[in-house]
């Protein structure tokens, strides 16, 4: 019973990530709208997406330490209700300045307490489907744009922004807060094996953060989300600019979303069956051609076949690096460990939105987005082949005679 349990709490936390990351990100929708209604310029109304990251980074590491201390479900509550705090506030904000602390900081440190606590908890509920049981929470996350971001969209056409983002802020206190009552810390009985190999022997949170394990798996996660970043948040506005319906554009952030949510399970079976380290080799290779590729495309039908493969790359091997650290380090700091790593990523995705504003304001042109993802994807796919050899399982020693 204890162990399908597990089941419950991979629901629950996919949908909390599908709606906690799902408004957190339908900023990109938000983004041409609200420069037209109050006369932001994109640089400063991404920039609120920059701090959503950084705190968001920042906050992860702190619930991840407060989730191994006291457990998800207090976290997970919290969350919820600052998400809808923040969203319902920014939604009022009269200046710049005040919509990017508001949505910056209080949106990221909510979604901060989604992301990184679920994905170290589920981790301690699974052996042998770890890979496909972190991959479905993740999976919540994809959903978001075929959900989230439409809604949001629906809503902009038919009121205005601010009605939008204060509807979807009621929306997410009324499907996160019931639903985080849901989560639950794992048996200490799975926990107590330890990641295979190593028993769980008395690996200090320190010791973890100094590990060469831990480094390696931090760049490579960084410069992943470096990759992905600026194509996720600035293609809708990159298609808008190309001459395609807002609409229309919106549609190919939900076939990307669509596609990651597809990639999340092939890429979590193929982690099971094959090793998680390399399967998230080959999808950042192929994260790195996607994000290159949107450089050439014009047309809706090739920004849907580039989709297609950004998104299924992105959306799977995101989840496959709590599996990788739940391999080196023991479940009892775990929340901690993919807390740090969680909020390294963050930094990576924090400079997307900016640069990418960036790059358009200054050369009217989202061109220069795309090809530095491309050399960051290949970046990150070389520091992923540094990682050190997961521990071997141990062996019973000899007694003498």
């Amino acid at each position: 019973m204890e162990r399908s349990y597990g089941w419950v709490v991979v629901a629950a936390g996919a949908l909390m990530g599908c709606v906690a990351i799902g408004a957190m990100f339908s900023l990109a929708v938000f983004l041409q709208p609200m420069s037209d209604a109050t006369g932001w310029s994109r640089t400063g109304i991404s920039s609120a997406m920059t701090l959503d990251f950084l705190t968001m980074g920042v906050a992860a590491f702190g619930w991840g330490a407060l989730t191994d201390r006291f457990g998800p479900r207090i976290v997970v509550l919290s969350g919820a209700l600052l998400l809808g705090l923040g969203l319902a506030m920014a939604s009022r904000a009269e200046s710049l300045l005040e919509f990017q602390l508001v949505y910056g900081v209080i949106v990221g440190v909510a979604a901060g307490a989604v992301f990184a606590p679920m994905i170290a908890t589920v981790t301690g509920w699974f052996e042998k489907r770890r890979s496909l049981a972190v991959s479905l929470v993740s999976a919540g996350m994809g959903v978001a744009p075929m959900t989230i971001s439409p809604f949001a969209r629906w809503l902009i056409s038919t009121y205005d922004w601010r009605t939008a983002q204060l509807t979807i802020a009621i929306a997410a206190w009324l499907l996160l807060v019931p639903t985080a009552f849901l989560v639950r810390r794992a048996p200490e009985v799975l926990n107590a094996r330890g990641p295979a190999g190593t028993g769980d022997s008395g690996m200090t949170v320190r010791q973890a953060l100094r590990s060469p394990q831990f480094i390696v798996l931090a760049l490579t996660f960084f410069c992943c989300c470096a990759t992905h970043s600026g194509p996720i948040f600035h293609t809708v506005s990159y298609a808008i600019a190309c001459g395609l319906p807002g609409m229309a554009a919106v549609t190919i952030y939900s076939v990307e979303g669509l596609a990651g949510l597809g990639g999340r399970l092939l890429f979590g079976l193929a982690g099971d069956r094959f090793g998680a380290k390399p399967v998230v080799v080959v999808g950042l290779l192929i994260q790195a051609l996607g994000a290159g590729t949107y450089f050439f495309v014009r047309e809706l039908g090739e920004f849907y076949a580039v989709a297609i493969v950004f998104g299924m790359a992105y959306g799977g091997v995101m989840p496959l690096y709590a599996v990788i650290a739940r391999e080196y380090f023991p479940m009892r700091i775990m929340g901690t460990v993919f807390g740090a790593v969680a909020m390294i990523s963050s930094l990576g995705m924090a400079l997307g939105p900016i640069v990418g504003g960036w790059i358009f304001d200054t050369f009217a042109s989202y061109g220069w987005l795309y090809i530095a993802s491309f050399g960051i994807g290949l970046g990150a796919a070389g520091i992923a082949l540094a990682f050190p050899p997961l521990p071997s399982r141990a062996r019973p020693r000899l007694q003498p005679a």
